[in-house]
């Protein structure tokens, strides 16, 4: 177990016994994270909204959670998902991320993502990509990369195999490197500069890849 794994399972067990300090820390090491993932569930203006709904219930059932710090991102997530359908059942609409595979192929990024944007999976521009990824492939790889999951936990929060959860999370990856990388992504740069962005970019999804292969 990693060291900032091993502070965080120490919070939670710490916060079930009524710690409000701990209960802080846990929030600050897992809220961020969690916040990111509803982003790309129900949007940014309602992210927050949800994320309140989400945290009300942890800290109702937080006493019969059982686990490490593992497990505990992806209880929390689980509830976080669950709230944010609910959300989004009420509202009558569809998940912020989505669109097949035929609505992706002729939709650019934004002109200054490339490069930058998959560098830090917290960024704006990295989020405005993941949202134009096909539903199942956008959460795979929020929940790899961002929440930090393994592919066993992100399929437990999803409902599915792990399998499909690795396969999903790749394939993600593999059109998040294709939309930063595209010509069309970049308009307006001078013909000398593409290569060097397009090196850039590739270097942020290969390390992006990387920290998914971790349980392959």
């Amino acid at each position: 177990m990693q060291g900032d794994d091993t502070e965080l399972t120490a919070a939670v067990r710490a916060a079930q016994s009524g710690d409000e300090t701990a209960f802080r820390t846990v929030y600050r090491a897992v809220h961020p994270r969690l916040l990111g993932y509803l982003r790309t569930l129900v949007g940014d203006v309602e992210a927050e909204d949800v994320a309140s709904e989400a945290w009300l219930q942890i800290a109702r059932d937080l006493e019969r959670f059982t686990g490490d710090a593992d497990r505990f991102r992806g209880w929390a997530a689980r509830i976080a998902r669950n709230r944010a359908l609910d959300h989004i059942r009420m509202r009558g609409r569809r998940p912020a991320i989505g669109g097949d595979e035929s609505e992706l192929a002729g939709r650019a990024a934004d002109a200054d993502t490339a490069g930058e944007a998959l560098e830090s999976l917290g960024t704006d521009h990295t989020f405005a990509l993941i949202a134009q990824l096909p539903q199942d492939q956008a959460e795979a790889v929020v929940l790899r990369v961002v929440v930090g999951l393994d592919a066993k936990s992100a399929a437990g929060v999803l409902g599915k195999r792990p399998g499909a959860v690795r396969t999903a999370a790749h394939r993600g990856l593999r059109r998040l490197a294709e939309l930063v990388t595209a010509p069309e992504a970049v308009p307006g740069q001078r013909q000398a500069q593409p290569s060097h962005t397009g090196a850039n970019a590739s270097t942020g999804v290969t390390q992006l890849r990387t920290r998914t292969q971790k349980d392959m």
